[in-house]
């Protein structure tokens, strides 16, 4: 699959506060049907291991993640209720994280640069 040049990736990690997972779990299909109304989403799933949840995707860009994060604002406010965002990184190319460093601060995100060969 070819991705596009501004091709940008979130990877949140989280873990459900004890009793929680499975009203954790209840949750995720409501970020998955927000998602789908994105346009410039490429990819949104959820992983699990344990009472750890992943959740890996992917934007046309910078724009298209800050899009994402302000369409899920709130559903990701509930989430952060029962649960914690025990990692965050960001993958992508230099010129499109640094679009994002400023907006992203408060989470501390790990940023990932896009190695290009030479």
């Amino acid at each position: 699959m070819k991705l596009p040049p501004k091709f940008v990736s979130l990877h949140p990690y989280f873990k459900a506060h004890p009793g929680k997972l499975e009203t954790l779990k209840a949750g995720l299909p409501a970020f998955r049907d927000n998602s789908a109304t994105e346009e410039r989403n490429i990819f949104y799933d959820f992983t699990i291991n344990g009472d750890e949840i992943f959740c890996r995707e992917g934007y046309e860009g910078a724009e298209a993640l800050l899009t994402h994060l302000q369409n899920i604002g709130p559903l990701l406010g509930e989430t952060l209720q029962i649960a914690d965002l025990i990692r965050l990184e960001v993958h992508g190319p230099a010129a499109e994280l640094e679009k994002l460093k400023g907006p992203l601060a408060h989470l501390n995100p790990q940023w990932f640069v896009q190695y290009e060969a030479k």
